[in-house]
């Protein structure tokens, strides 16, 4: 056990931590706890692996650490050093991010292929392929929650930031859409684990199949949108119409493979009643919280009282697991089509939320509003200094935009052949309702210059039958 070299470290990680992406910033400035660590490697440099807690008002909060240890640091190290070791074995040594160094990110990979480091990160096989080694290291700059490096162009190692105890949602996910064989992921190698004392049970990350040539799908669908709204777009049966149906189809066809692999179950009336019961608590407490949202709370929680009405009448309505957060930064475009990735859920949602079965609605309602975001994004993009009535066609292109493609995405989705989203109109209304009223509180929190596009959702959604 070696967490009493984290002790003395602790005073100058809690500063460190409070410039992280992934750190929580209400935790700044909160006491740290160490709870476990090792050190991999014969040195030097060495890999320091750690999970420390930082207590706050919404109580513990767990985070992994990659630190490197080395006895100097070169030049090109020095931006990421953190703090000088002041006893022990390594006394004097300093302390550093260990993203910032191939070296040791090599280590780590040797080391989970080649079974693990005692009392150290380990690799939990999902996969009879081995791990290919010798491939360069490249930390990607993709993630808030997670760290992800790409060793070469084969594998990525997803680094979880706030490990949780296992089973973890989307190492579940993956491991079953790997043994379903589906085309539309990442193939899992495997989840990685510690056995280290106040380790013991944490999943730590995971390791998957690399896609060097693929396009974040959301940064696609913004610039096909900045065109549109230009006017410099293709006509209005072309544009990013067609990737969104083929999107609608991969994601049709991972929802079919999870539900394969998990399983579907048949809602009832009654269940739908108690769904939309939440939602309206949901809308309730997003008004008190955000003012502009009282307008609509009618309108909107009579449409949740519709979907309790017609759930008894036309296609049957199951529930099965689903992606939990899908929109179009979660998909990415390769050379063979569409690919769904980040399969962790919504990260606010506790663990067994995000592992509960739903409705793939669900999903396709946040799709749905990410094409919303897309052309608003899209409309932002262009120049905007110009007459009243041009600023005005420009509105209208990105709104059509939006149509034209979300349109395309529910039609490329039923083609799959394994749910019509057009057979639960109301309900999929009530589901896009929902997501948008959740945007509204983050948007006010966070963003309150985006707050205009989940209300005019909800205005569309509320005004319109």
């Amino acid at each position: 056990m070696r967490t009493e070299i984290l002790q003395p470290l602790l005073p100058a990680l809690g500063p460190w931590l409070t410039g992280r992406r992934w750190f929580d910033a209400r935790y700044a400035g909160a006491p740290l706890t160490a709870e476990a660590a090792s050190v991999v490697g014969d040195g030097p440099p060495l890999l320091l692996h750690a999970v420390v807690s930082a207590d706050g008002a919404a109580g513990p909060l767990r985070c992994q650490l990659l630190l490197g240890l080395r006895p100097e640091l070169p030049a090109r190290l020095a931006p990421a050093a953190i703090a000088t070791v002041p006893s022990g074995p390594w006394q004097g040594w300093r302390v550093y991010d260990a993203l910032a160094d191939g070296t040791v990110l090599a280590l780590l990979l040797r080391t989970l292929a080649g079974g693990g480091a005692e009392h150290g990160p380990r690799l939990e096989r999902s996969s009879r392929y081995p791990l290919p080694v010798g491939l360069v290291p490249r930390p990607l700059q993709v993630e808030q929650s997670n760290t992800s490096v790409a060793y070469g162009d084969r594998l990525l190692l997803k680094i979880f930031r706030r490990p949780e105890p296992g089973p973890h949602t989307e190492v579940e996910a993956l491991r079953a859409l790997t043994g379903q064989d589906c085309a539309r992921t990442p193939h899992l190698y495997g989840a990685v684990h510690s056995d280290a004392p106040g380790a013991e049970g944490l999943v730590l990350g995971l390791i998957e199949e690399f896609l060097p040539d693929a396009r974040d799908g959301w940064e696609e669908a913004v610039r096909q949108a900045a065109d549109a709204v230009a006017g410099t777009g293709r006509p209005a049966g072309g544009g990013f119409t067609a990737d969104a149906a083929a999107l609608g189809r991969a994601v049709a066809d991972v929802h079919g493979a999870l539900g394969e692999a998990f399983g579907r179950t048949r809602l009832t009336v009654e269940d739908v009643a108690e769904e939309t019961a939440r939602m309206t608590m949901r809308l309730k407490e997003a008004a008190e919280e955000v003012p502009a949202l009282a307008r609509y709370t009618a309108r909107l929680g009579a449409l949740f009282d519709d979907c309790a009405r017609v759930a008894g009448r036309g296609c049957p309505l199951f529930v099965q697991r689903i992606h939990g957060d899908l929109h179009l930064g979660q998909a990415l475009r390769a050379h063979d089509g569409w690919r769904i990735v980040d399969f962790e859920g919504e990260p606010a949602r506790s663990a067994a939320e995000r592992a509960r079965p739903e409705p793939v609605l669900k999903d396709v309602a946040g799709m749905l509003r990410s094409f919303d975001y897309a052309a608003r994004t899209g409309l932002a993009a262009d120049d905007d200094d110009s007459a009243p009535a041009e600023r005005l066609r420009r509105r209208r292109r990105a709104s059509a935009w939006a149509v034209r493609n979300r349109r395309a995405f529910i039609a490329g989705y039923a083609s799959a052949g394994h749910e019509d989203p057009d057979c639960h109109p109301v309900l999929l209304r009530a589901f896009e309702a929902d997501k948008a009223v959740y945007e509204a509180v983050y948007e006010s929190r966070l963003r309150p210059e985006r707050l205009p596009i989940p209300l005019a959702a909800l205005h569309r959604l509320a005004t319109s039958r």
